[in-house]
């Protein structure tokens, strides 16, 4: 009977995965040169990789979904592509036993070879990694677009200055003036063209909207009555070069604890033109590589006056989001703030905001890091479409990646 007893127990519990304690880390998607916005055109894959910690092999599940042009998750069952948005049995990796943080590296690209998920329509996708016994526990998630380029964009840029009010420093005024030209093919009808989306670098929490029902001295749509539009942003600020960190030399940087920039305290850069970035990207080092640890790392600067109250520290490392968790602390006119970060390479930059009713307003990304037309920055452009077709959904018909110039280095 004892016998029996157990052999029902093992029927019971063979195959099942006791549940995870998962912690997702350095989450890298990338589509093409892993430092750009993951964008999918022209047939490309989507390459998702990350590391884990957990005390036993992870079972996890990547789930697609489609989404509207506000990023949310569609419902509409002419689009949920049932069967198609999932990937199991990821293929992962045990790290170096010199790695702290983290035992497994796990990566996949998409639509995979399996014919298990594909991405049939063009626009705002989001993905979900979660536990694959119970896939309501997510563990993280991410955004990227998948374009069907239907459309030309005929996109110029070029120096302008804000002449609608007075900035000081004159700076500030300065500006880039976007504007993208299109003819309409003959199978899109002019009455469902929307809006043209513009995100700066990999700032896909902060897009730039040039709606065709809202024209303003700042953004302008145009449209002649047949098939010819014009989408024009007038306001779109340069900045500066993004700060970096190189945390890669285990020499320099061989302690648990580290100073983004090795000489320690940072300033303002508003008169200082910043050194060539990534455009807002990261590049970690190899994941087999045994120094591919985890460190602390500080960021400290020092504004010019006492008038910086909220100063949050915004990079590559959480999505380019201005978030209450990465405000830094106020020590005496310095601001400082930890994180621990995988080795590699660090766009960053320092914000300030104001906090209203527990909310961030007045975002100001160029007080403390200036604003300069030698900036170089990748613009990415979105066309979308109100698309009749499936019940209806936000289509993305035109695309076009840009640089405001050429690369540069001083």
């Amino acid at each position: 009977m004892k016998t029996l007893l157990v052999l029902l127990l093992s029927f019971l519990f063979w195959g099942y995965s006791f549940p995870q304690d998962v912690t997702i880390k350095s989450l890298k998607a990338y589509s093409g040169k892993e430092t750009d916005l993951p964008v999918l055109s022209g047939g490309q894959s989507l390459s998702i990789e990350f590391d884990v910690q957990s005390d036993y092999e992870p079972f996890l599940t990547v789930i697609f979904r489609f989404c509207d042009r506000n990023w949310k998750p569609t419902n509409n069952i002419f689009l949920l592509n049932q069967g198609g948005y999932t990937a199991y049995d990821l293929e992962f990796y045990t790290l170096p036993a010199t790695v702290t943080d983290a035992r497994y590296h796990i990566k996949g690209a998409f639509p995979d070879a399996d014919g298990f998920v594909s991405f049939p329509f063009s626009g705002k996708w989001s993905y979900y990694i979660t536990d694959s016994q119970d896939t309501s526990k997510v563990y993280a998630n991410g955004k990227f677009f998948v374009v069907f380029n239907d459309v030309n964009l005929n996109t110029t840029i070029k120096n302008a200055l804000l002449e609608d009010e007075t900035f000081f420093p004159t700076d500030l005024a300065k500006v880039f003036n976007i504007t993208s030209v299109l003819n309409l093919p003959e199978e899109f009808f002019p009455g469902y063209v929307d809006h043209l989306e513009i995100i700066e670098n990999h700032k896909i929490e902060y897009p730039v909207i040039v709606d065709r029902n809202f024209n303003t001295n700042r953004r302008q749509y145009y449209w002649d009555g047949n098939r010819n539009f014009t989408f024009t942003a007038r306001d779109i600020r340069p900045g500066n070069e993004y700060r970096q960190t190189d945390l890669r030399n285990f020499n320099k940087f061989g302690q648990r604890e580290a100073k983004a920039q090795f000489d320690g305290l940072e300033y303002s850069r508003f008169f200082k033109q910043g050194r060539e970035d990534l455009n807002g990207g990261f590049i970690l080092t190899k994941f087999q590589d045994d120094y591919a640890t985890y460190i602390d790392v500080t960021f400290s600067i020092r504004p010019p006056n006492s008038g910086f109250k909220n100063v949050y520290l915004v990079g590559s490392f959480n999505d380019w989001q201005v978030l209450p968790e990465y405000k830094m602390n106020d020590d005496y006119g310095v601001f400082k703030k930890t994180i621990t970060l995988k080795r590699g390479i660090y766009d960053y930059q320092y914000v300030t905001a104001d906090v209203v009713n527990n909310s961030l307003k007045n975002i100001d990304w160029y007080s403390l890091e200036g604003n300069g037309y030698e900036t170089v920055n990748q613009y990415y452009l979105f066309l979308y479409y109100k698309d009749p077709n499936f019940g209806g959904y936000d289509r993305i018909i035109g695309y076009q990646k840009i640089l405001n110039r050429s690369k540069w280095k001083n």
